[in-house]
């Protein structure tokens, strides 16, 4: 009988999101897995800091060292590392490989966890909402359902992929029901942009880190769970029905990133979303391509309109566009909704805030250089907060549109008037959404208690 068999040394490449999710379910338990560290990419904050003991378990009295992905070779050959994990989404195939690359040449392998490793099995059913970009509408599809479902008399609980930005402890599992709950939980704009809108439709959103026990507290009251996902990643709860949104604006998009690739064939039902922006060639084209990647998966074409507050307000004025920042900045968009909505309104001079960004806002047009002339609405942490609010007033604008689905206003002063655009889903023909969904809830006994 063979004992005391070696740990298999691990790093986990992150961006606080599905890497510490991988952790709980595949490594925090097994005695024959040893976590040396986790590194950190897309998130600004996140390296330096270490994932708890709380969290890490009995195995890591210490915790587990956040590290810069730059240091990847380095910690590779300096702690003699077996496996190397890749566990964050929305980056080329190519990059995945170029990290596989880096891993192996430092002499361990390369690993990445599938769904099957991965998600959890809740007692009710599961509707994931996920997509092949950032970007594409996941969160409004994720509100139109929440609606649907309860105007059906179904209670519905809305689990939120991860952005755990500060306190990791504190922040293992979060129940969100009113603004008051962001303000206690010192939520960041880019989580505040995910959960707001989600409670001003009158749902409740848990988030966190620890997914068991998030999901265990979620499910123990509801007819059926939304998993509105992060990024292009696919979901931690096993779905019972999978819906995968696609970006008809970007139509090259299908399988060039990670993991939408994978998101996409997972998909029970596609959504051709933004099919209002794209023309109806473009539009049957991209169709036609899903039909071959998916044949026999129902697709749904599917609108974003956007609205603003008070267009009046803008028209004939230089204006400022302030955009949902994930959407630009690794979603890889050059602008966004508010571009949409103020482009077609007549007089507008729209004033690019590069030459007024201050240092921390001019670090994110250096990263992402393709970004049109709009402000992304970056807010991980207080000093690039303040860094947003002064580039907007320092910017020689007569208004600000503000396309974030955050109420940005309530969060920073801003000298100038403010007017925000809403974004919505809306079916675009036919089939209907809700009524693929009626569907397949109905195949899964959960009739309407309305």
């Amino acid at each position: 009988m063979v004992t005391n068999i070696p740990e298999r040394r691990v790093v986990i490449m992150g961006a606080a999101g599905r890497d510490f999710h991988n952790f709980n379910v595949l490594y925090r338990d097994d005695p024959a897995m040893r976590v040396i560290a986790f590194t950190s990419a897309q998130i600004p904050g996140i390296g330096g800091r270490r994932y708890p003991p709380e969290l890490a378990g009995a195995g890591y009295p210490d915790g587990i060292p956040i590290i810069d992905e730059e240091a990847l070779e380095m910690i590779c050959r300096r702690e003699r590392i077996d496996q190397v994990d890749f566990a964050y989404s929305d980056v080329t195939q190519e990059y995945v490989m170029h990290a596989a690359s880096r891993a192996m040449s430092a002499g361990a392998s390369f690993h990445i966890a599938g769904p099957k490793q991965t998600e959890l099995q809740a007692s009710v059913p599961v509707i994931a909402i996920c997509a092949v970009r950032t970007g594409c509408g996941k969160s409004q599809t994720t509100r139109y359902l929440s609606h649907h479902l309860a105007e059906k008399g179904l209670r519905v609980a809305v689990i939120r992929h991860p952005m755990p930005y500060g306190d990791l402890a504190r922040q293992a599992v979060q129940r969100f029901a009113s603004r008051a709950d962001l303000d206690a939980a010192d939520c960041t704009i880019e989580e505040r942009e995910e959960y707001e809108p989600h409670i001003a439709n009158g749902s409740v959103v848990f988030a966190g880190v620890d997914y068991a026990a998030i999901l265990a507290e979620a499910e123990a009251k509801v007819d059926v769970i939304l998993w509105d996902g992060g990024n292009n990643d696919f979901s931690f709860i096993k779905p019972d029905v999978m819906i995968t949104l696609v970006d008809a604006l970007r139509p090259e998009h299908l399988t060039t990133h990670h993991p939408g690739e994978t998101t996409l064939r997972l998909a029970d039902i596609v959504i051709i979303a933004k099919s209002d922006a794209a023309e109806t060639a473009q539009i049957n084209a991209l169709e036609k391509r899903l039909g071959g990647l998916l044949p026999g998966r129902p697709i749904v074409r599917a609108a974003s309109p956007v609205v603003l507050d008070n267009p009046d307000a803008v028209k004939g004025k230089r204006v400022l566009i302030v955009e949902d920042g994930p959407t630009i900045t690794h979603g890889g968009m050059p602008w966004g909704a508010g571009y949409r909505a103020v482009s077609a309104l007549p007089g507008v001079t729209l004033v690019d805030p590069r030459t007024h960004a201050q240092p921390e806002i001019k670090k994110v047009f250096d990263a992402y250089p393709h970004i049109g002339p709009v402000l992304p609405a970056m807010g991980y942490g207080a000093e690039q907060l303040a860094a947003l609010q002064a580039t907007i007033n320092a910017t020689p604008a007569d208004v600000v549109v503000v396309a974030t689905p955050v109420d940005l206003a309530a969060r920073i002063t801003v000298k100038q008037p403010v007017v925000r655009a809403h974004y919505r889903y809306d079916d675009f023909g036919q089939p209907r959404l809700s009524a693929l969904i009626d569907t397949r809830l109905s195949a899964l006994g959960l009739a309407s208690n309305g």
